[in-house]
């Protein structure tokens, strides 16, 4: 009894074998361009159409890239050459975004364009575009089969979807287990946590823990970490997903201002408070109300305007300089500093009672040396933005400038990578990050903190690079094994070991 995939085939019985004998050809075939073109010529000998093609999905771009064409009596000159092809193909977009065969009996009358079809003398009269999807239902790239005779091709998508499919996914299989060369591009698949934080550290999923905590709260927080750790991005992170994210967000940083002008700038002050106050001004509270307001480093904020600070927190009122009363004002509070708050309340030089009330709900920002497999990402990042802003394209990485980037402590943390990865790409000329351009020096720093043992700072480094090479494998586990030449089983011991996290959803586990 025949299929049903192939009844309304004509000889369906002598289709069923040639289609059986194609999947056997490409599963026994190893080289990449020896495997696209038993597909594309299997394609169009199965479709009986003159002209087919194979595209591959990039995911980084969202662009089709030609793998392979079957036109035999295509003259060289017009053949068209593997590569990008322009996003403007409606046709291809038709079938990538509705996530079905699109079929066209006379691509004569149609609306589509079809100039990115390869000249042949006649013209093209029919087409049929199927999507190729992976073992998780992804597409990842098309089939395309194009031919000169005006006649129906849908009754033919479902088989050459099958087939498009197996070569697809064999041709990514091949590519992943084949070594790769000294040029790495690093993963662009980064995991995002929310808030618009980049990595996927676990010190830094605890931190989006605790943000998702408070944000819909009215607690006050207090923003703890080393320079550069982001504080005033968490905080605006805290603004924009919280209920007051339409309102102001308002940043003053307590060190930037002399006690008297830090205190009217906060305050504000009437017309007469002091010589040259010949207006009434309304301060930063006032600017902030129903919003929020960031005091960075407020371990500089002077004693006596701590006390002023503490009103404001505990009866939500402020007392602008020269007036006689105080007006109710509507401000969540986030502070932000580097120093030690508790031993500066013990030295005497702040306050005890505004520190408790500040650290209402204490959040510690990470420095980037402990958020394992952080680096490497935010680089991806700020090279990324750093080549847009150039209007180059984007880098690629010399596996030595990996290294150097990894080992590196950056005592500047996520400021100072970011700077580092501006200077790299405008010093890069050749479209390879190398390790002079990034200055880096070329051993790890002699002083090292004690507590930190041999095998710590060793985990480290494992910990990165196995990360490096689970992004650029998909998360598959089987094939990073395969790569690091370790049996599966000692790979997954060692993943558990370093608390290592793969998303479920990538790859064969």
């Amino acid at each position: 009894m025949t299929s049903p995939l192939f009844i309304h085939l004509p000889e369906p019985l002598e289709y069923a074998d040639s289609l059986l004998n194609h999947f056997i050809r490409m599963g026994r075939e190893d080289d990449e361009t020896l495997l696209a073109g038993l597909c594309v010529a299997g394609a169009a000998k199965l479709s009986r159409c003159e002209l087919s093609q194979l595209y591959l999905l990039d995911e980084v771009t969202g662009q089709l890239d030609l793998v392979a064409q079957h036109l035999p009596d295509a003259l060289p000159s017009i053949e068209q050459v593997p590569g990008p092809v322009p996003q403007a193909q409606q046709l291809l977009q038709y079938s990538l975004k509705q996530r079905c065969a699109l079929s066209l009996d006379d691509l004569v009358r149609s609306p589509y364009d079809t100039g990115f079809l390869p000249s042949s003398g006649l013209p093209w009269r029919s087409l049929l575009s199927v999507p190729l999807f992976n073992r998780h239902e992804a597409i990842k790239g098309i089939l395309l089969c194009v031919s000169r005779r005006p006649e129906p091709l849908q009754s033919y998508a479902t088989s050459l979807g099958h087939l498009g499919s197996f070569a697809l996914n064999q041709l990514l299989l091949l590519r992943c287990t084949q070594p790769g060369p000294a040029v790495t591009r690093l993963p662009r698949e980064r995991k995002t946590l929310a808030y618009g934080l980049i990595g996927s550290s676990a010190a830094l999923e605890e931190t989006c823990q605790l943000i998702g905590k408070v944000l819909n709260t009215p607690y006050t927080v207090l923003l703890r970490g080393e320079t550069g750790t982001g504080k005033e991005v968490v905080a605006r992170a805290i603004h924009a997903a919280g209920p007051r994210c339409r309102q102001a967000f308002v940043v003053q940083n307590c060190a930037a201002f002399p006690e008297g002008l830090l205190e009217s700038e906060l305050f504000g002050y009437r017309k007469g408070a002091f010589t040259g106050a010949e207006r009434n001004y309304s301060g930063l509270f006032d600017a902030a109300h129903g919003g929020t307001l960031l005091l960075d480093e407020i371990g500089d904020m002077p004693l006596s305007l701590q006390a002023k600070l503490l009103r404001v927190l505990q009866e939500g009122e402020v007392r602008p300089l020269g007036a006689s009363a105080a007006h109710k004002v509507d401000v969540r509070i986030i502070a932000a500093t580097h120093r030690d708050l508790a031993a500066m309340v013990a030295e005497g030089s702040f306050r005890e009672d505004l520190y408790y009330r500040l650290a209402q709900f204490p959040i510690q920002l990470p420095a980037l040396r402990e958020r394992d497999g952080d680096v490497l990402q935010l680089a991806r990042h700020f090279a990324d933005k750093a080549c847009e802003s150039l209007g180059r394209p984007p880098v690629d990485w010399s596996n030595s400038a990996l290294d150097q980037l990894s080992s590196h402590a950056f005592p500047g943390n996520v400021r100072e990578l970011k700077c580092l990865m501006e200077r790299a790409v405008l010093m890069c000329d050749e479209s390879v990050i190398l390790p002079a351009h990034l200055s880096l020096p070329l051993a790890p720093a002699v002083t090292v903190a004690s507590d930190v043992t041999l095998r710590q700072r060793m985990e480290r480094v494992e910990r990165v690079f196995l990360i490096d090479c689970l992004h650029k494998n998909r998360g598959n586990r089987t094939r990073t094994a395969r790569e690091l030449g370790v049996a599966r089983r000692t790979l997954l011991y060692r993943l558990a070991r370093l608390k290592i996290p793969v998303d479920d959803a990538q790859g064969e586990r």
